[in-house]
This record gives structure tokens, C-alpha cells and sequence, in this order.
């Protein structure tokens, strides 16, 4: 595959989680591996985590902030919002094979508000 249809197939992910999970896990290779490094957890195959998805209890919004690699590696920058109220920020480092994701090691962040004293230094221009 090339760079430009990895990029359509993440965007493409990212557009049906929370919508249509089987469209959504067609960017997996059947044998991925899905981490969440911050709760410890782990889990081995495609079809192990979209299980879990479909049933998931909240509603699911996804929106890509930046999007950035090449080949086998590639970064993502995301934001989730759960049942319209609890947005997280994201970063998703993904590792394909054969254009396809094999493992994924997701991190999560709470919004917060920057404090007043490096005003002077920020830059709130939009994310390129």
C-alpha cells in the first residue's frame, strides 16, 4: 500500500469507531495487538477488541487532530468525546504490516487549562 492509502484507511477507522465497529477493525491484521500502556492492559486479536467495542457503554465520537508517518509507522493525534461530554486527548502509535495495523499502543490526557504565567510564550495557532 501506499502512504496515501494507509492515510485513507486510518481516516477511514478513525470516521466508523463508535459507528460501525466492523468497518472500523477493517485496518487490523486479525493477529493485532491493542495496548493501553497506562491501565496495564493488553489484548491479542482483531477480533478480541472489537468485541469489546461493539458493547462498548458510551457513546463514541472520534476526530483526527494530525495524522503523521510513513510506511510501517505512523502517529495519530485524536480527540474522543464519550456521550458528548467527555472529550480526552489521544495518541495512538501504530506499527503496520503489509499495510495493515499490527499493534497499537493508545495514551489518553485530560484536557487543561494552560496557566496564565507562559502566556507571553504561547502560540495558539491551530494544529498543522
Amino acid at each position: 500500500m501506499t502512504d496515501d492509502e494507509i492515510r485513507a484507511a486510518l481516516e477511514r477507522h478513525w470516521e466508523f469507531t463508535g459507528k460501525d465497529e466492523t468497518i472500523a477493525h477493517e485496518v487490523y491484521h486479525d493477529d493485532a495487538i491493542l495496548e493501553f500502556p497506562q491501565s496495564g492492559e493488553r489484548f491479542r486479536g482483531k477480533e478480541n477488541f472489537q468485541v469489546w467495542r461493539e458493547k462498548y457503554p458510551a457513546k463514541v465520537r472520534m476526530s483526527i487532530r494530525r495524522l503523521r508517518g510513513a510506511g510501517d509507522y505512523w502517529v495519530a493525534e485524536n480527540e474522543i468525546t464519550y456521550d458528548e461530554e467527555d472529550t480526552w486527548q489521544t495518541v495512538s502509535i501504530l506499527e503496520l504490516r503489509d499495510g495493515r495495523v499490527v499493534r497499537e499502543a493508545i495514551y489518553f490526557a485530560k484536557p487543561f487549562s494552560a496557566p496564565d504565567w507562559r502566556a507571553p510564550w504561547v502560540d495558539r495557532s491551530p494544529a498543522d
